[in-house]
C-alpha cells in the first residue's frame, strides 16, 4: 500500500469538563467551539475541502476504550477495508469493526503502547 495516512483528522482528548475547556479555548485561543470542539476547515493541495476536528470529551468516556489514553488521534485514510487488512498481517491490534457513516467509514487499531488510534475514510465531499 502506498498511501496509508493521508492528513490528521483530529485529536480527541479526555478533560473534567468538555464544555468549560471548550469556552476556555474559545475565550483565550479564538477557537470557535461548538457541542463537539471545534473543525479546523482547510484545502488540500488539490483545492478539496477538508477539516480537522479538534474534541474536548468528559473523563469518563469509554469512546478511547481499550486504551487507558487520555487521548486519541484520527488519521484520515483512503482505503479503510485495505489497510486494516494489510496492518492486521503486521501484526497490528485492530479494536472492533469498520463502522461507516454518511460521513465516512471509521476503523480502529492500538498502537505499540496501547493508544487507540480512529482511522477514518471520509466521503469525499464530508468536512467533518
Amino acid at each position: 500500500m502506498k498511501n496509508r495516512v493521508t492528513g490528521l483528522g483530529g485529536i480527541f482528548f479526555k478533560t473534567k469538563d468538555p464544555d468549560i475547556t471548550k469556552d476556555w479555548y474559545n475565550k483565550h485561543l479564538g477557537l470557535n467551539t461548538d457541542e463537539y470542539g471545534c473543525s479546523f476547515l482547510w484545502k488540500d493541495k488539490d483545492g478539496n475541502d477538508g477539516a480537522t476536528q479538534w474534541s474536548p470529551m468528559p473523563t469518563d468516556t469509554s469512546y478511547f476504550n481499550p486504551s487507558r489514553s487520555n487521548f486519541m488521534m484520527n488519521f484520515r485514510v483512503e482505503n479503510l477495508k485495505q489497510l486494516l487488512a494489510t496492518l492486521k498481517e503486521e501484526g497490528v491490534t485492530i479494536v472492533g469493526e469498520i463502522e461507516e457513516y454518511d460521513y465516512g467509514k471509521f476503523g480502529w487499531i492500538l498502537d505499540l503502547d496501547g493508544n487507540k488510534i480512529e482511522l477514518w475514510e471520509p466521503i469525499n465531499d464530508a468536512l467533518l
